[in-house]
């Protein structure tokens, strides 16, 4: 990332990266939080829509599908238009996405509509890197990131805690109704607070990268491959382990929500902590992020032999430890195996190729659900994806100069 241009900090209060960082950070968690509504809202909609259970897992796809797309091409759009107009009108448009979801009567439009939430919502991961990286100096962008990041754990937490109660208050519809209209509120907000920085005027005489070395790098190549098989376990978590404790396990919905509350919530703080122990202790990456996705594997194994609450909330935080505390140790690599002049183009496309673990997870778990009517099969099948992303992790060569503790 450049330095912080010096006009920006002439002409604003030193203060106003808090309100840039903070506005950043509400329209990625409410993206965040649309997404996650799915999870304790499928077992609703499928009553209401008629929707088998098999099939339920073709709508969090939908999304998924919108939101690879906008994430392979969110860095050049936001470059091009600014991220803070990206910011606004993405959300403004997800949000209304949402709300129109939240009345829909037709399967077709339903999954038309998520598609059109997942596109709209996938460039404010890049959109609030980008004045991150504007608005912060070199040695501050390690917190503001680790803030930043939060937001997809908290979006999964506020999901379950609010929605099974608004279903049971007044349908499903309306988590979608009044979730869109904070996500276009806080758009609009971002619209009227957020500055892109005089930074921003220099992007467009910027020229092409050339990406083609990319797609030759071996490294970079495994670890999409790597992350790809820990999204899948994760976000097929998020996405299916309420249904799967309903249908499967004779669970509450309010408690089966409050268990995933709980493995969402260990990652608010696991985030940014794994990152931070790992540089002060010169740890290197390669080796944690192995040894966490194997960890999280085998978590989602325990998991799927589980029957009872009481053990459901009991390793729901050891399950959110492995589920995230890998994420930012992969996006930290990703810089370290290419040249620095197209380390925004690897990140941009490591990070779509990992989404798609997202996109193709919940089609897959529907079906082995569905024929094997058996919960531990289920978590089996989402264990498997960091299993293998560990071992995939060890076959990966990081420069020996760009390890060091800082």
């Amino acid at each position: 990332m450049t330095s912080v241009h010096p006009g920006v900090r002439r002409t604003t209060s030193p203060a106003y990266r808090w309100v840039v960082l903070a506005m950043s950070w509400a329209a990625f968690t409410m993206t965040s939080v649309d997404r996650s509504t799915w999870g304790p809202a499928s077992a609703a909609v499928s009553d209401s829509l008629g929707v088998p259970l098999a099939a339920l897992g073709v709508f969090a796809t939908g999304y998924y599908l919108g939101y690879v797309v906008s994430n392979a091409g969110g860095g050049v759009l936001t470059d091009w238009l600014g991220p803070r107009r990206v910011l606004a009108v993405s959300g403004a448009a997800a949000g209304l996405a949402m709300i129109a979801f939240g009345s829909s009567t037709s399967i077709a439009v339903g999954l038309a509509l998520q598609a059109a939430v997942g596109l709209f919502a996938g460039v404010d991961y890049a959109a609030g890197l980008k004045l991150i990286s504007v608005w912060f100096e070199p040695g501050e962008r390690g917190l503001a990131a680790g803030v930043f990041m939060t937001a997809t754990s908290l979006g999964t937490v506020i999901a379950n805690a609010v929605v099974p109660s608004l279903i049971a208050a007044s349908g499903w519809g309306t988590s979608y109704h009044v979730f869109g209209a904070v996500t276009v509120g806080i758009a609009l907000l971002c619209l009227l607070l957020v500055r892109n920085g005089s930074a921003q005027t220099a992007a467009g005489s910027r020229a092409m990268p050339d990406v083609r070395p990319l797609l030759r790098n071996r490294d970079l190549l495994l670890l999409g491959l790597a992350g790809f098989g820990g999204l899948w376990g994760t976000y097929g978590f998020v996405t299916w382990s309420n249904t799967l404790m309903v249908k499967g396990s004779g669970i509450d919905p309010v408690h089966a929500g409050l268990v995933v509350v709980i493995f969402a919530s260990i990652a608010i703080a696991v985030k940014p902590v794994v990152g931070w122990v790992c540089d002060r202790l010169g740890l290197g990456l390669r080796l944690p992020v192995a040894v966490l996705l194997a960890y999280f594997g085998v978590v989602l194994l325990v998991f799927g032999t589980l029957d009872s609450l009481t053990w459901f909330l009991v390793v729901a935080p050891l399950l959110g430890i492995g589920a995230y505390a890998y994420s930012p140790l992969t996006a930290a690599m990703t810089p370290l195996l290419v040249d620095s002049r197209v380390a925004g183009s690897a990140a941009g496309g490591v990070n779509a190729f990992w989404q798609l673990g997202s996109v193709i997870v919940p089609a897959a778990i529907g079906p082995v659900f569905a024929a094997t009517g058996s919960f531990a099969a289920a978590f089996a099948a989402l264990a498997a994806g960091p299993l293998i992303g560990a071992v995939i992790t060890l076959f990966i060569r990081v420069p020996a100069d760009a390890v060091r503790p800082r």
